[in-house]
């Protein structure tokens, strides 16, 4: 059944066509029906016609089936059924017209429903197959994100492992480090993976990633987060490493810009600059930056991992220390 529902679904489509093949079905059988007026006995008036209509509203559809049957109906009524030639009405007529409408009708209703029912199974076929698809593409993606995180994962590992190689008393500290950094990594992974968050306008996704920071240093009390962010669209990969990124650069405010202080403020921005630029500015108003600090030549976990998702992103970080910490990264969008 789905396969002649195809084979006819250009025809039915045609509007023009439709109702051509209904007129030309009738004209068949009316022309038909004269030529075997002297051979037929009396008494079957629609022999001709009830084809006609079965095969119209197969091939062209349930309206044009109707008009084949109307057409078929008036003719045989004016021309095959006594007195001939008038529309006269008696008991018999009538119960000859009732019957011929109800074969036809029950005809016409078959053919409806079964190419209803074969539409609706072509679309949940076509449904199923998207989202196959989108399974499929889904899992695909899903590996290869996770791989990727696996590699900033091992990446952040072999840092510290340099780290202890300088020092051994640090191992302690280094594991504690790595850890927090992996387990706000997870926490980062849940949030974009989470179907609930998936059309999570980014101003409220990072406004959320904030206060997640905030709370894992127990720093929400002390502490006020606030973002600036157009509305921008990023790949999944893109916006988990530029996620890293600011995560990092959030702890260090937390670490070293109120130290000894009971609190302070942090400000997130992201814009579009120069068409397909953004720029992304993370700013405190803590201690700001040590008099002799060089990103390029610094040693610090911290700015080997804030440069290094830089790279990621394809962009540019530049740091500045004057009243606060203020970090800028310029990158593709």
């Amino acid at each position: 059944m789905h396969s002649i529902a195809e084979t006819v679904k250009p025809i039915r489509s045609n509007t023009f066509l439709r109702y051509g093949i209904a007129v030309a079905a009738f004209a068949t059988a009316l022309l038909l029906r004269f030529a075997l007026q002297e051979v037929l006995p009396p008494g079957f008036p629609y022999l001709t016609f009830f084809p006609a209509v079965i095969l119209t509203a197969f091939i062209a559809g349930t309206r044009p089936g109707i008009l084949c049957a109307t057409l078929s109906g008036i003719a045989a009524w004016y021309f095959f059924i006594p007195p001939f030639g008038v529309f006269g009405m008696d008991v018999q007529t009538a119960f000859a017209l009732g019957f011929y409408a109800f074969i036809v009708g029950v005809d016409i209703a078959l053919f409806h429903f079964m190419f209803k029912a074969a539409d609706q199974l072509r679309s949940e076929r076509e449904v199923t197959a998207r989202l196959y698809e989108r399974q499929r593409t889904m899992f695909q993606e899903l590996q290869h994100r996770v791989a990727n995180n696996m590699t900033v994962v091992a990446a952040l590992l072999n840092m510290q492992k340099r780290k202890v190689a300088a020092d051994p008393t640090t191992a302690s500290s280094a594991l504690d480090e790595a850890a927090k950094r992996i387990g706000i990594m997870s926490s980062i992974h849940r949030r974009l993976y989470d179907p609930a968050s998936a059309e999570l306008p980014i101003h409220q996704y990072f406004d959320e990633l904030g206060t997640d920071l905030l709370r894992a240093a127990k720093k929400q009390a002390n502490v006020r987060f606030t973002v600036d962010a157009a509305a921008v669209k990023l790949e999944m990969d893109r916006l988990m490493t530029l996620s890293l990124l600011v995560s990092e650069l959030v702890t260090n405010s937390l670490k070293h810009g109120f130290a000894g202080r009971p609190g302070g403020n942090i400000w997130l921005k992201l814009h579009p600059v120069d068409g397909e630029m953004l720029e992304l500015t993370v700013r405190d108003d803590g201690h700001g930056l040590p008099d002799d600090y060089d990103p390029l030549n610094s040693n610090g976990l911290g700015t080997l991992i804030t440069q290094a998702l830089s790279q990621q992103l394809n962009g540019t970080l530049h740091m500045e220390g004057q009243g606060g910490t203020t970090a800028r990264l310029l990158f593709p969008g």
